[in-house]
C-alpha cells in the first residue's frame, strides 16, 4: 500500500469520505469504458466510399451535369439518385442494431453495494466505489469490483462466468483468496477490500479485448465485393472503349459520348442487389427465429451456412449446467444406478446426505438455493418422494460445522431421541476421519477410482451415534473422528440429450465440432467421448499446453484437438484464431463473460438465450432462445438456404448485368448507336429482374443441402458451374436482345432507333423475368416447381404488369423513351423472350452443371 493508503485505511475503519473522494479523481469511477459508436455521417462516407456506390455515385454526378448543361429532363439524376439513396439507407438500417456487448458488460455492475466509510456501513453506488474501501457480501450478492478477502464464513462464490466452473468456489482469507468483479455470493458471508476496479477489473479486461476484437468480413461479403469490383472493372473499361470509340471513331459530340459511358455505368452495377440480399437475409433472420435462434447481425444468416468448425463451451452447452447424480454405493452392495427404486441402506444413505446438506428447491419463489452438489441431492431426494424440511422435522439439526476448504467437509449433528444424537459427515473420501474395517478401505478407494474414471465427481458419507453424556463432558466437534463409513456417490454435469444427434448431425454436414472448457480435463474427456465429438485418435490440450504452444505451432495442430480444458479468455481467442488462419469459418459457442471475447472473434458468435449473460449475448451475433445445441443445426441448415438463395439472386441478377454490358459494347462498337437508355437500364435491373429476385428468399432449401460439406471457402463466387451458367445466361439474353434490336433499328418496314429500344427493352426485360424459373430450383422446370413458390408467381405478375404498362401506355412512354410497338414487332419479341428460359432448360437436361 502506499504511504496515504496507510494513514486512511485500516481493516477495521475502511477510508475516510475525504480519501474515497480523492480516489474517485486519482481512479475515476468504478464502471467500463465503452468505445464511442460511428456517427451518421461516417457510416454513410463508409458505405458511399463501396465500389459500386462509387460508381453510381459518379453517374449521378455526371447525369447531374449533363441536365444542367444541356437543359435535359432530370429523370436519369433523380433515378440513378434514388436508388444509390436506396442502397445506403437499408446498408444503415441493417447496422442500426450496433454492438451493445460493452453496454451489457455494465449490467453486471451492482448498482449498490454496502461499504466501510468512516468506520460505518453505509449503502453507495457500485460506481463510487474505489481501492481500499471494504465492502460487506452476502448470499445473492454480485461482487462489484477484483479484491482481497478479509473476512469469510461460509462463503462459496460461483466464477463460472470468468471460469467456466459449474461448481462455486470455497473462498477463505486464510487462502489468500481473491474476489473478481461479475461473479456472484451463492451463500455465506465475509468481507473484502478493493484492489482494482473499473477497466483495471478482470471484466475490465475482457471488456478491452472486445474492444480490441475486430470481425472479419463474411464469406459472402467478400465474395460480393470481389463481384462488385470485377463488374466496377468492366464499367470503367467499357466505358472508357465508349466513349473514345464514339468520340474519336463516329465523331459523336462529348456530352452524348459520356452519357453513353453513364449508361454502360448503371448497366454495370446490379443496383438491386444489395437491397435483395438484405431481404433474403432478412427472411432468414425470421425463419431462424421460428427455430428458436434470434440473430443478432444479419449477416450471420449467411455465415453459420458456411461454417466448418464449431466450438463449443461445454457448461449450460452441451451439457445441462445442473450437477446430477448418476451413482450410488453402499458397501456391501455393487454400484447401482441412481434410480426411484433403491435398497433400504442406498434410501438410508440418500438421507444422511440430505440431513448433511443446506440447498432448498424452492426459495418461496420458485427459485432454487444452494450450492450445485447440494442441489443435486436434494434434488433426487425429491424423485425419491422426500425432501429435507421433512427428514430434519424426524431428526431436528441442532449444530452445523460449515464446509471447510482445507478439511473438505461438512458436519452437521442430529437428534435421535432424547438422549441419542447422530453427527454426519460428508466430503471428499480421503478427508472422512472413518474407522476402517479390515479391507473396507481398499474397496472404498477401488470404488472411488472407479467413479473419478468415469470423471463423476466423488462425494462420501460418514456417521456416528453418540450419547447424551458424551455430549455432555467434551464439544461435540470433538467427535468428528472414528466414524463409520456409509457410502458414495457419483455426480457429472450430464450432457444434454439432443447433444449427440446435433454433434452426429453436423458431422454429416461436414462440420467438425470442438469443446472448449474451463473444466477439468478428464471430466471433459468423458462428456466429449459421449456426445461424440471425441474420438480415438483425437488430441487432448489443456490451458497449460496451450502456453507452451506457439500460434503458429496451434495454427498447424488445431485440425487435430478436439477438446480443450482448463482455458482462458485469451487461449479460447486463440483457438479461434488457430483455425480462421486454415482458412474455416468458425462458429463459438459460450454462455458466460468468458466467452464474450472469442464470441465476438469468431465468425459466428452464438450466445445461450437462458444460461447465458447479458456480455455474451451481447458479443453474439446469434442467440438460443432454447439452449438447445440441435438448434444450430437447425440455424445451418436455414443459413445454407438462404445462402444458396442469393447465389440464386446472383445468378439471376448478374446474368443480366453481363448482357447488358455486352449489348452496350457490342452495339455502340458497331456504330449501331445506343440499344439502351440509362433510364431502361434502371427499369429492367429494379424493375423486371428486382421485384421477382425479391422473391428468391423464400425457395425451400435443396435436398442435399445438409448432406454436402461447406463450401471451400477458397473459391469464387462463380464455383460449383455458377460461372457456366451465368455466362450461358448472358450470352442468351445478350444475342436475342441484339438480333431483335437490330431488327427494329434496321429492318422493319417503320424501322427507328427507338423502336428498336424498345423492343430490346421488352425482350430483356421481360426474358430476363422469365427465365428465373430455370434458376430458382436446380431441378427440372415442372408445374410443380412453378407452384412451389407463390410469391414468387405474384412478383413475376405485378413486374409484367408494371413493364406492359410503361411499355404501352402512351403517357408513360415519353419518360422512359419507348414507342408504341406494330403487330409484326410484338410477335418478334415474344419469340425472344422465350428463348433463354428454353435454353436454359435444354442446358440442365444436358446434364451440365
Amino acid at each position: 500500500m502506499t504511504n496515504m493508503t496507510a494513514k486512511v485505511f485500516n481493516d477495521q475503519n475502511g477510508l475516510t469520505t475525504a480519501a474515497a473522494k480523492q480516489r474517485i479523481q486519482q481512479y475515476g469511477k468504478n464502471a467500463l469504458e465503452e468505445r464511442r459508436p460511428p456517427s451518421l455521417l461516417s457510416q454513410i462516407w463508409r458505405h458511399l466510399s463501396d465500389v459500386s456506390s462509387l460508381v453510381l455515385l459518379f453517374a449521378v454526378v455526371l447525369s447531374v451535369y449533363l441536365s444542367v448543361a444541356k437543359g435535359d429532363d432530370w429523370t436519369k439524376p433523380i433515378v440513378i439518385g434514388a436508388i444509390l439513396v436506396i442502397n445506403v439507407a437499408i446498408a444503415i438500417y441493417q447496422e442500426s442494431h450496433a454492438e451493445q456487448a460493452l453496454a451489457e458488460l455494465k449490467k453486471l455492475s451492482v448498482q449498490e453495494v454496502v461499504t466501510k466509510r468512516d468506520g460505518q456501513f453505509q449503502a453507495i453506488n457500485a460506481e463510487d466505489l474505489v481501492p481500499d474501501d471494504v465492502v460487506k457480501l452476502v448470499g445473492g450478492d454480485k461482487i462489484p469490483a477484483d479484491g482481497h478477502l478479509l473476512k469469510g464464513n461460509g462463503l462459496l462464490i460461483d466464477e463460472a462466468i470468468l471460469t467456466g466452473e459449474s461448481e462455486p468456489i470455497e473462498k477463505s482469507p486464510d487462502d489468500d483468496a481473491t474476489v473478481y468483479s461479475g461473479t456472484a455470493v451463492t451463500s455465506g458471508t465475509g468481507e473484502f477490500v478493493v484492489r482494482q476496479t473499473g477497466m483495471q477489473t478482470e471484466i475490465g479486461q475482457i471488456a478491452g479485448l472486445l474492444n480490441g476484437t475486430k470481425r472479419r468480413m463474411t464469406l459472402l461479403q467478400k465474395r460480393l465485393r470481389r463481384l462488385s469490383l470485377a463488374l466496377s472493372a468492366a464499367a470503367i473499361i467499357g466505358g472508357i472503349i465508349i466513349f473514345f470509340l464514339s468520340t474519336f471513331v463516329y465523331q459523336e459530340p462529348i456530352a452524348d459520348s459520356l452519357i453513353i459511358g453513364v449508361s454502360l455505368a448503371v448497366a454495370a452495377v446490379p443496383e438491386t442487389l444489395p437491397v435483395i440480399v438484405t431481404i433474403s437475409l432478412a427472411h432468414g433472420v425470421g425463419e431462424m427465429a421460428k427455430r428458436h435462434a434470434i440473430i443478432r447481425r444479419v449477416d450471420a444468416v449467411e455465415t453459420i451456412g458456411q461454417v466448418d468448425v464449431i466450438a463449443s463451451d461445454k457448461t449450460g452447452t452441451l451439457t445441462q449446467n445442473k450437477m446430477t447424480i448418476t451413482t450410488v454405493w453402499v458397501p456391501g452392495n455393487a454400484p447401482a444406478e441412481a434410480t426411484t427404486t433403491m435398497s433400504p441402506a442406498e434410501n438410508q444413505m440418500m438421507n444422511r446426505f440430505a440431513l448433511a446438506s443446506n440447498a432448498v428447491l424452492d426459495d418461496g419463489q420458485g427459485n432454487p438455493i444452494g450450492d450445485s452438489t447440494e442441489l443435486a441431492i436434494v434434488r433426487y431426494l425429491d424423485q425419491l418422494g422426500r425432501n429435507r424440511e421433512e427428514l430434519e422435522r424426524e431428526l431436528p439439526r441442532l449444530e452445523e460445522d460449515p464446509f471447510d476448504s482445507k478439511r473438505k467437509t461438512m458436519a452437521t449433528l442430529h437428534q435421535l431421541s432424547s438422549d441419542r444424537f447422530l453427527l454426519i459427515m460428508k466430503g471428499a473420501v480421503d478427508r472422512l476421519p472413518v474407522k476402517w474395517q479390515p479391507g473396507e478401505q481398499d474397496r472404498v478407494n477401488e470404488m472411488n477410482a472407479a467413479f473419478a474414471k468415469d470423471a463423476l465427481r466423488v462425494l462420501a458419507i460418514g456417521y456416528r451415534e453418540l450419547s447424551a453424556e458424551e455430549l455432555n463432558d467434551r464439544d461435540w466437534k470433538s467427535f468428528e473422528t472414528e466414524l463409520t463409513f456409509g457410502g458414495l456417490i457419483g455426480l457429472i454435469d450430464p450432457p444434454r440429450p439432443e447433444a449427440v444427434e446435433a454433434v452426429r448431425q453436423a458431422k454429416k454436414a461436414g462440420i467438425k465440432t470442438v469443446m472448449i472448457t474451463g473444466d477439468h480435463l478428464a471430466t471433459a474427456v468423458a462428456i466429449a467421448t459421449e456426445i461424440g465429438i471425441y474420438e480415438s485418435g483425437d488430441r487432448v490440450v489443456s490451458g497449460e499446453d496451450l502456453v507452451q504452444m506457439s500460434d503458429q505451432d496451434l495454427a498447424d495442430q488445431v485440425q487435430n484437438i478436439s477438446v480443450y480444458a482448463r482455458v482462458t479468455p485469451e487461449d479460447k481467442i486463440r483457438i479461434v484464431a488457430a483455425w480462421q488462419a486454415r482458412g474455416d469459418i468458425v462458429a463459438m459457442t459460450g454462455d458466460g463473460v468468458n466467452d464474450a471475447p472469442a464470441l465476438k472473434a469468431a465468425d459466428v458468435g452464438i450466445a445461450m438465450g437462458i444460461t447465458g449473460t447479458e456480455v455474451s449475448k451481447g458479443a453474439a451475433d446469434m442467440v438460443l432462445t432454447d439452449d438447445n445445441f440441435a438448434t444450430i443445426i437447425a440455424a445451418v441448415s436455414e443459413g445454407r438456404t438462404v445462402y444458396q438463395n442469393i447465389l440464386k439472386t446472383v445468378e439471376f441478377l448478374v446474368g443480366v448485368n453481363f448482357a447488358q454490358i455486352a449489348i452496350m459494347l457490342v452495339a455502340v462498337s458497331l456504330g449501331w448507336g445506343t440499344p439502351l437508355l440509362a433510364e431502361q437500364l434502371l427499369l429492367i435491373n429494379v424493375l423486371a429482374d428486382g421485384i421477382p429476385g425479391f422473391y428468391l428468399s423464400r425457395e425451400v432449401g435443396e435436398r442435399t443441402a445438409m448432406t454436402q460439406p461447406p463450401l471451400d471457402n477458397t473459391e469464387g463466387i462463380f464455383a460449383n458451374g455458377l460461372g457456366k451458367r451465368v455466362m450461358l445466361r448472358s450470352f442468351l439474353l445478350a444475342t436475342v436482345s441484339l438480333v431483335v434490336f437490330l431488327i427494329g433499328s434496321k429492318v422493319l418496314p417503320d424501322h427507328s432507333l427507338t423502336l428498336g429500344q424498345s423492343m430490346i427493352f421488352l425482350v430483356l426485360s421481360i426474358g430476363s423475368m422469365i427465365s428465373i424459373y430455370a434458376i430458382k430450383t436446380r431441378s427440372f422446370l415442372s408445374l410443380a416447381t412453378i407452384k412451389q413458390n407463390p410469391g414468387l408467381n405474384w412478383g413475376m405478375l405485378l413486374s409484367l404488369i408494371l413493364v406492359l404498362m410503361i411499355a404501352i401506355v402512351p403517357i408513360l412512354q415519353p419518360w422512359f423513351g419507348l414507342v408504341t410497338l406494330p403487330t409484326g414487332a410484338w410477335i418478334i419479341c415474344l419469340i425472344g423472350i422465350l428463348i433463354p428460359v428454353t435454353g436454359l432448360e435444354i442446358w440442365k437436361r444436358l446434364g451440365s452443371s
